[in-house]
């Protein structure tokens, strides 16, 4: 049998044995494929089903959340946590709150932070979670009550060597603050190691907030210098407008770019003149209105309900909302119209056929695993300042992100043209952290 007739039976057996699970079946067969090449140069890692523990999690649980919302009215929702590898260290990975949010989507998520985190070289396993709440619309005290029941359920699986969760869609320094009040009031500790993405009062770090959307942009940085080029003077494109976008939209007119579009569930807004930072933080943070109440504020700007902002000429892009939100005819308008570097902000939000459609191009797409490994990693810098009843200043672990940013794509870059496959980001990320991985593996014998 050929390597990569092995490669697709394995695939077709993850495929069978998680049905209906697609996002996880659209990671799986993307990091498959992708590590070919170094499967090729060493048969060895096919040995002792490395591959198949690598695509199994450890753990997965489920379980049934229950809360009162404000009329008293008991609600029902379901909860998730799944361990991917704690092969570098303990699980780790963020908490989504979406209505949409199932098994499958988990799993998904956790698969990529394997990868994610082996590149941060920060010793972090990988792990994920959520549920299918929705605090959209919620009051504080319905948000409340629900984190509380939440952590009942979940604070059994976590600490600070087992599995630190983190905030990620819909969970956010508030949701982070109820779900460890309620860890500390079960469990009688003050242990600040369980959680990140907390209050900088309960033992958060700066720039945690900041630092997928940053961590993304200094990618980004990275990729224009190897080029020869700079983020000054560029027009961008963020999809979403949630806390990634908002800080990737920042620190790109901080370097010079003009942001003139981004969005939300309802649509996009065009701001030809470069999107009010100011009044954007006012309506979506402060007064939580829609993205659409932007052009009642501002003369020449336009809300497009209902449509995704791929139409909007611009040099960069930084689809950061959602997986799968950029598919192949959105590629096809960006290259049309003249983009030249795709950053993904949020997990896997290019499909295979958008990312092809830019390969075929001559436009580089650093994958979400490498781009925005930035908030993982800045987590890692919060679990060392907790460890060490410490706080470091915002400027320090700034610089520390920056440089673990400008590492992880130098090592992807290095690690594509190592093995032939020269500017393909994606190649280069998932080789790189496979090696990591699988050399984790292998030293801890068969388990």
């Amino acid at each position: 049998m050929t390597l990569d007739d092995e490669v697709l039976t394995l695939f077709d057996q993850i495929v069978h044995r998680n049905p209906a699970e697609i996002e996880f079946h659209q990671a799986v067969l993307e990091v498959l494929t992708a590590i070919r090449p170094a499967l090729r140069r060493d048969r060895s890692l096919c040995d002792a089903g490395l591959l198949e523990r690598l695509c199994e999690p450890e753990r997965q649980t489920m379980f049934r959340v229950v809360w009162t919302d404000d009329r008293g009215k008991a609600q029902v929702n379901r909860g998730f946590r799944v361990g991917f590898s704690s092969a570098l260290g303990p699980y780790k990975g963020g908490l989504r709150f979406h209505r949409n949010v199932t098994l499958g989507v988990v799993k998904f998520l956790a698969f990529e932070q394997i990868f994610k985190n082996a590149l941060t070289g920060l010793g972090l396993g990988a792990g994920k979670g959520g549920s299918d709440f929705d605090p959209a619309g919620r009051s504080d005290g319905e948000i409340m009550r629900f984190c509380q029941a939440f952590m009942t359920e979940l604070h059994r699986h976590i600490g600070p060597c087992t599995d630190i969760p983190a905030g990620d869609v819909g969970v956010g320094g508030r949701e982070l603050g109820y779900l460890f009040g309620q860890y500390k009031r079960i469990t009688n500790r003050f242990d600040a190691g369980v959680l990140t993405g907390k209050g900088l009062l309960i033992g958060g770090s700066h720039v945690r907030p900041e630092a997928t959307g940053y961590g993304a942009i200094y990618f980004l940085e990275s990729m224009l210098e190897a080029r020869g080029e700079k983020i000054e003077g560029k027009r961008a494109v963020v999809s979403g407008s949630g806390n990634v976008a908002y800080y990737a939209m920042e620190k790109l007119q901080q370097l010079g770019a003009t942001v003139v579009a981004c969005s939300d569930s309802g649509g996009y807004l065009h701001d030809p003149a470069g999107i009010r930072l100011d009044l954007l933080h006012e309506l979506k943070f402060v007064r939580r209105r829609r993205l659409s109440t932007y052009v009642e504020s501002v003369a020449g700007a336009a809300f497009m309900p209902f449509e995704k902002p791929w139409d909007v000429p611009c040099d960069l892009v930084v689809p950061s909302a959602t997986q799968n939100e950029l598919d192949g005819v959105g590629a096809k308008s960006l290259v049309r119209n003249g983009v030249v570097a795709v950053v993904e902000g949020a997990n896997m939000p290019c499909t295979p056929d958008a990312v092809q459609t830019f390969r075929d191009a001559g436009v580089p797409v650093a994958p979400g695993k490498a781009a925005n490994a930035g908030g993982v990693a800045t987590s890692a810098f919060e679990m060392q300042q907790n460890a060490a009843r410490d706080q470091w200043q915002a400027v320090d672990v700034d610089r520390r992100l920056r440089g673990t940013m400008r590492t992880i794509h130098d090592t992807c870059l290095a690690t594509a043209d190592d093995h032939d496959l020269p500017g393909d980001y994606g190649a280069g990320a998932n080789i790189a952290a496979f090696h990591t991985v699988a050399a984790a593996m292998n030293a801890l014998g068969l388990i």
